[in-house]
């Protein structure tokens, strides 16, 4: 991962491409081939001189990854989806199944484990 002047210099160089690109040929890429976006934009701001609090978010739980907000939205597929982070939370095993128990007065929805 570039930093500092090279990182300026390259991400110049790449500037007529997508920031994803510009992202990926500087070298913020995670080992599954995820951009590492706030890597990313943390060593552009270093690099133009200004400090961040790198160090002192490095052992903060809550600064790893994204978190667990308990929302979701219905798609445009019309689906609802109910992540991993939640699934988890309550260990749910793959393959388990549920009852969709639906209370129209009170727009609620309720899972109701079959096993």
């Amino acid at each position: 991962m570039l930093e500092g002047k090279e990182l300026l210099e390259k991400a110049k160089l790449l500037s007529k491409q997508s920031e994803d690109e510009i992202a990926r040929g500087c070298g913020y890429v995670g080992p599954s081939g995820r951009v590492l976006r706030k890597s990313f934009y943390r060593a552009l701001i270093e690099a133009k001189g200004y400090k961040t609090n790198r160090q002192g978010r490095a052992g903060n739980r809550a600064s790893r990854g994204r978190q667990a907000e308990f929302r979701t939205k219905v798609h445009g597929n019309g689906n609802l989806l109910i992540g991993h982070a939640y699934t988890k939370k309550l260990g749910l095993k793959p393959g388990q199944e549920f009852k969709i128990d639906l209370k129209k007065e009170s727009n609620t929805i309720y899972l109701i484990p079959l096993n």
